[in-house]
């Protein structure tokens, strides 16, 4: 039985239809990417799997007793909780059954009989739900959890109230993963996580996360590393493809072909038909011409529909001026600043960089790390505390931001893109079709280049600058985070476009969370750690996290190392220590022991000395048994836990035993000496 399954679901938005009778189960254990363009519906059907939203026909089934937990975009949270107590909150449940059992302790003490067996019961069933919800080792699982997302540990007691809409967004998440729920239903669980973030999501829903997982995501390695099924949503209906991503797109590519010959084929026999009846339409075949257009009307209204993406237009980007070789010099370059808890934060320090014409460069690192800052400072808009920065000759800089409120927002998208691209080329014409061209380059279809810019998502807003921008002749191109907002078709186009085989031949710098775009179009890499250094690496992504995991995994071994030797030498130093109490121990025996001189071996008989060779055989047989038996005596009480309770008794008879020992060895070689001799 599925775990989840969602049976015939409509959904429309007025007169739009996003869902159309789709059907999709989910069993235990799997993990499925929910993929499509923007607007499409992944959203939509993800909100009515974990019943945020109600679809207008068709049913949604939670097998019972299984829980659903659903990624809210804009989460609700205490603004008045710290934001360690806000992921605490994932316990509420198990505090409230700790609350119930501290209850029933106060109530024990007055119980006795019969109600004290029902509490015992009670108990039992306290405590087994306690052990299934975490028991009482939930502090670790927190702090592991925030940890992951990118929180230290000096950001635990701040207040909900004062986090920013991205902190909020991966404490929801932290949140979310520690309610452990049979089923995550993640929207865009990567938004707002770097990619060390990402990495450690990556791993928690792989290797830690034994339920079902359902993913909207624009991260293609985190669909590729995690999932092993996608669900791709197009035209309200869902299209099941086995396996990752990259299987997804292979898989993806040879039916949209075989659609697009059938498509094709299905076009020329319309065109057929249609060329037959109007020959004949009114001749003598009129008859058999209408009959044929009867049936022609029929099979157009349920015709094969052009497969989408195929036969999109391919951008063709106009030459930028050549600028200088050198691009961007910097020498010696520090930027720090104050933060909000009044410590000094280095951002960089001492940093020599140098970009030649033609070089692409991407600039990764956690949040806060100062990627931004960095290319500021190299701009000029932003003043270091030490160093220079110098910009090349011949420059023609284009640079993308988060930031988009300059646009005119009543300018429908072709009209926006004919005149950036005028405004940007003085001197050059742009057509209203060359506009539209481009904009259908950048996936926008007939009718939605008609749309004012205000009426567009984040997303494809920044479509439609990236389109203007990359049209605009610029030599060198500064993209901060580009595919934030971009669906995957999107992101891939922009990758398409950026490649060496894209067309784009200036110098490229881009700050970007996403792998798999800094693994297409740059080979070199500014890596900053968030604690003023910066590493530079010729290479692309795959190439420096291979070497980074080398890293990590030679100094894990080199820690290892250091602590088997620390362990080796306090092991050492505990046998020092123990050796060295032995001897104290025998000569504290030694003491006690019979007194010997060069000559003779004293002993102590009746309460008197004696010479050993000069007592009889049972004398020394009597001592003997005598000695053994409060060994025996000995050896019994060190047995007893309760005698080490007090280490000085203890000690203390280790001692006396050591010391019979001792006295044993003599008598024991004079029996048996007389032995051989009798």
């Amino acid at each position: 039985m599925p775990l989840l399954s969602v049976t015939n679901i409509r959904k429309a938005y007025g007169t739009r239809v996003i869902l159309e009778g789709v059907s999709m189960s989910l069993e235990a254990g799997e993990r499925i990417g929910l993929v499509g363009r923007n607007g499409q519906g992944k959203s939509t059907l993800l909100r009515i799997m974990g019943g945020v939203d109600r679809p207008d026909q068709g049913e949604v089934a939670l097998a019972k007793g299984r829980r659903a937990g659903y990624l809210h975009q804009d989460p609700k949270l205490d603004p008045d909780e710290t934001l360690r107590g806000a992921a605490e909150g994932a316990f509420a449940e198990l505090h409230e059954l700790h609350r119930r059992l501290n209850a029933l302790y106060d109530a024990m003490g007055d119980a006795d009989g019969p109600a004290m067996d029902r509490l015992l019961m009670q108990q039992a069933d306290l405590e087994k739900g306690i052990e299934a919800l975490g028991g009482y080792a939930i502090d670790h699982k927190v702090d592991a959890a925030l940890h992951g997302v990118g929180f230290e540990d000096a950001q635990f007691p701040i207040k909900v109230a004062k986090l920013s809409g991205g902190q909020k967004g991966r404490l929801a998440l932290a949140r979310l993963l520690l309610e452990e729920p049979d089923i995550l239903l993640l929207d865009e669980p990567t938004n707002h996580l770097d990619i060390r973030a990402r990495l450690w999501l990556e791993d928690f829903l792989r290797n830690e996360f034994k339920g079902a997982v359902v993913i909207v995501s624009h991260d293609r390695r985190l669909l590729d590393h995690v999932v092993t099924r996608i669900v791709e949503v197009e035209h309200a209906r869902l299209i099941d493809y086995p396996g990752n991503y990259a299987k997804f797109r292979e898989l993806r590519e040879y039916r949209r072909l075989t659609q697009l010959r059938e498509f094709e084929k299905q076009q020329t026999r319309f065109k057929q038909e249609e060329e037959f009846i109007r020959k004949y339409k009114a001749g003598q075949r009129a008859k058999q011409a209408q009959g044929r257009l009867s049936r022609l009307d029929r099979e157009k209204e349920g015709a094969l529909e052009r497969p989408m993406d195929i036969g999109e237009m391919r951008l063709n980007l106009p030459p930028a001026p050549r600028s200088g070789d050198m691009v961007v010099s910097a020498r010696g370059l520090s930027k720090q600043y104050t933060n909000e808890e009044g410590l000094r934060k280095v951002l960089f320090n001492d940093l020599d960089l140098s970009i030649t014409r033609g070089e692409r460069w991407a600039i990764l690192g956690p949040n806060g790390a100062g990627k931004t800052t960095l290319v500021r400072t190299l701009l000029g808009e932003v003043k270091p505390d030490a160093g220079t920065s110098r910009l090349g000759a011949s420059l023609r800089v284009g640079y993308f931001t988060q930031e988009h409120s300059h646009l005119p927002m009543d300018m429908p998208i072709f009209r926006y893109l004919q005149r950036i691209v005028q405004d940007e080329n003085q001197g050059k014409e742009m057509s209203e079709q060359q506009a539209r061209d481009l904009a259908g380059a950048f996936l926008f279809s007939g009718g939605e280049q008609e749309r004012p810019l205000g009426e567009l998502s984040g997303g494809e807003r920044s479509r439609a600058v990236l389109a203007g921008l990359l049209a605009s002749a610029k030599n060198l191109l500064i993209l901060d985070e580009p595919t934030n907002h971009l669906d995957i078709p999107s992101a891939e186009r922009l990758e398409e476009v950026l490649s060496s085989e894209g067309g784009y031949e200036g110098t490229l710098i881009l700050i970007t969370h996403d792998r798999a775009l800094m693994d297409a179009v740059c080979d070199r890499l500014i890596v900053l750690d968030g604690a003023g250094n910066a590493e530079i690496f010729t290479g692309n992504y795959s190439e420096w996290e291979r070497k980074r995991s080398e890293r990590e995994r030679s100094k894990n071994a080199e820690e290892d190392a250091k602590r088997a030797e620390r362990e080796r030498q306090e092991k050492a130093r505990r046998a020092a220590e123990e050796a060295k109490a032995a001897a104290d121990r025998a000569k504290a025996a030694q003491k006690q022991a019979p007194k010997s001189n060069a000559d003779a071996v004293w002993v102590t008989l009746k309460g008197r000395r004696h010479r050993l060779d000069r007592i009889t055989v049972q004398e020394i047989e009597a001592l003997i048994e005598e000695h053994e038996t409060r060994i025996r005596a000995i050896d019994a009480l060190l047995a007893d836990p309760t005698v080490w309770k007090d280490p000085a008794k203890g000690n203390a008879l280790t001692v006396e035993r050591d010391g019979h020992a001792a006295a044993l060895e003599p008598l024991e070689m004079e029996w048996g000496r007389r032995a051989e001799v009798g």
